[in-house]
């Protein structure tokens, strides 16, 4: 997105069309639209070819050379890919760069925050025995970002109720992700909310909705909306303005962080 930002400002400063840019790559025009909207990864030839095209000063040529041999690098889930679907990959990418991740789940403990055993019965429910423990250590491994030098991800989670009450193996598992919970609530780069039962329909689509800031300045933010067996990534500034409001909300409406470890105290007495 870096990478698309700067082609696209250095392209309309020097007066050319995308038509002409993409004859000098001999590419497309809806090549060059993909470039300068971050959808592709770009290579470095190309990007070489349009820096020399538009003019770019020594220091914009290696910024954005750098950030274009980025864009082809494997992400951190690639050995994994198999296991991970094509709609969450952007979010997973985003979620290891993020500064920030704000979260509203109706059903479920988010991924971020679950304990293994709730995890591995989960994961149980929807795969192949054989794949189990794989994806439960690769759920594992990405609640690194939380524990990540020297910024970890601040994470701000509104849970509803409900996910809690709702028995997921059995009574020892949920005093584990409880507990859990508590324990990781003591971070200061960790924030949950618990919410009123039935709170979800605020939400488009009443499922989980979760918003993503990025460290560098001038990058939209991204809003992540996980469906059953896909996702939607609205990405008009009205849109993400609207779902930003949304979360606020939501966080006015729960409990007060405060009063979160008392709540689930009370819950895992009931266990």
């Amino acid at each position: 997105m870096l990478l698309a930002r700067g082609l696209r400002a250095l392209r309309e400063s020097a007066g050319i069309s995308r038509r002409d840019a993409a004859k000098a790559i001999g590419g497309s025009s809806s090549k060059i639209g993909r470039m300068e909207l971050g959808r592709t990864g770009c290579a470095a030839g190309d990007v070489d070819t349009l820096l020399t095209f538009y003019g770019a000063d020594d220091d914009e040529r290696t910024t954005l050379l750098a950030l274009a041999e980025q864009t082809t690098a494997r992400p951190w889930w690639h050995a994994d890919g198999d296991i991970v679907p094509g709609w969450v990959r952007a979010y997973l990418t985003a979620e290891q760069t993020a500064k920030l991740v704000r979260t509203f789940e109706p059903q479920f403990v988010p991924g971020l925050l679950q304990a293994e055993e709730y995890a591995r019965a989960l994961i149980r429910r929807l795969y192949p025995e054989a794949e189990v423990e794989r994806r439960v250590e690769f759920r594992m491994r990405r609640q690194r970002v939380l524990r990540r030098r020297p910024r970890p991800l601040n994470l701000w989670v509104v849970l509803d109720e409900r996910a809690l009450w709702r028995p997921i193996d059995g009574p020892a598992t949920m005093r584990a992700q409880i507990l859990h919970i508590i324990e990781l609530c003591k971070r200061p780069n960790v924030t949950v909310q618990i919410a009123p039962r039935g709170i979800c329909g605020r939400v488009e689509g009443d499922g989980p909705l979760t918003l993503v800031r990025f460290p560098q300045q001038g990058l939209q933010d991204m809003v992540y909306l996980e469906r059953a067996d896909s996702a939607d990534y609205p990405v008009r500034r009205a849109e993400i303005e609207r779902h930003w409001h949304v979360f606020n909300t939501l966080v006015t409406e729960a409990a007060p962080p405060e009063r979160t470890p008392w709540i689930l105290a009370d819950i895992l007495a009931t266990y």
